[in-house]
């Protein structure tokens, strides 16, 4: 083979979301922590993330992580997300598959029933449970870094629709977060593309209109998506709801996304609708479920933030090498208005 670089890829979904998880193949990547590194590789070898995740290779459906070692004396792995658009500092499906390929594939060993890791993300640590059986991680339990709320009930003026209003927070991402009934949706397969179309233009018009920025890192950037959230049952003690976020450029997260479940649980807390430890289980848009938790509370800069808890699965779907030959012509990948947006 004559290809010009060469990656190894565990393809992997949690819940419906795919994270590919790029373990081999990446030249060095300077950085002290994994927020340098995400700079870097943003600023000096984005056509990495341009080969894994755009067309002819990828899809706008497509995330990837790529392993890094770290430099924190408790961290047993590093790793950065590459999203479509962005480099979010965090993302829980990604953590949820990462932990899954570390464990399945003895890149870090396996110990039944639970293994218990380190993992330093972008965001900063994140600690994680693997429930394991038979060789499976069956479960993931991330403790996410702080989540908190920047707006509650803000109103905003959307295109085309009038007003509206919506809550902001931050779950590893920000999102600025509808009522999805009050829209006049059920969040259900069939309403993806309308629900995709209008979350670009409340995602858009919350940019122009609430300003926010992370009190502790101002290089994390400031809203990217919308959430669409459902009503809330209670079932014993446990609260459940359905969501979709809407990922840039404009598509529905196929599983119930981990930052945008903590920045749900930073919003519901300020609502006094759910209490500490009590069981949330989150619903996506395809069914899949991830199972959540305020673990306890804290603060970041001026704001109140809970410490939120999500759970899911992963499963591997393949394991191969990823090439480009010298002279392919989408050495960049490409993207279409078809499925990419403008």
């Amino acid at each position: 083979m004559r290809w010009s670089r060469t990656l190894n890829v565990v393809d992997c979904h949690a819940e419906g979301e795919v994270g590919r998880v790029i373990t081999g193949g990446v030249p060095h990547v300077p950085g002290e922590t994994m927020f340098d590194k995400r700079v870097y590789l943003e600023t000096h070898l984005d056509d990495i993330r341009q080969m894994v995740l755009f067309e002819p290779r990828g899809a706008v459906w497509h995330n990837a992580n790529i392993l890094l070692p770290s430099n924190s004396p408790q961290a047993d792995m590093g790793y950065v997300i590459l999203e479509t658009t962005e480099y979010p500092a965090m993302s829980g499906s990604n953590t949820i598959c990462v932990a899954t390929v570390l464990l399945e594939t003895g890149i870090l060993p396996m110990v039944e029933p639970h293994t218990d890791l380190v993992l330093e993300s972008p965001a900063g640590l994140i600690r994680v449970r693997c429930a394991c059986s038979g060789g499976k991680v069956t479960s993931v339990r991330l403790v996410n870094q702080p989540a908190f709320v920047y707006h509650l009930d803000a109103v905003i003026e959307v295109s085309g629709l009038g007003s509206i209003k919506v809550d902001v927070a931050y779950g590893g991402m920000t999102y600025a977060i509808a009522d999805a009934a009050a829209l006049g949706f059920a969040i259900t397969p069939d309403e993806a593309r309308d629900l995709c179309a209008l979350g670009e233009r409340i995602k858009q018009a919350a940019v122009d209109q609430l300003p926010v920025g992370h009190p502790e890192n101002p290089d994390i950037p400031g809203i990217t998506n919308t959430e669409f959230i459902g009503p809330i049952r209670q079932e014993g003690d446990t609260l459940i709801s359905r969501n979709t976020v809407v990922v840039r450029p404009g598509r529905c997260d196929r599983s119930p996304c981990g930052t945008g479940c903590s920045a749900r649980l930073a919003v519901m807390h300020a609502k006094r609708q759910i209490t500490l430890g009590q069981t949330f289980i989150h619903e996506s848009i395809t069914g899949s479920r991830f199972t959540c938790a305020i673990d306890g509370l804290t603060r970041v800069g001026h704001y109140d933030a809970v410490i939120p808890a999500v759970a899911g699965q992963a499963w591997i779907t393949g394991l191969y090498q990823m090439g480009m030959d010298p002279t392919d012509p989408y050495q960049q990948g490409f993207t279409l208005s078809d499925t990419w947006g403008n």
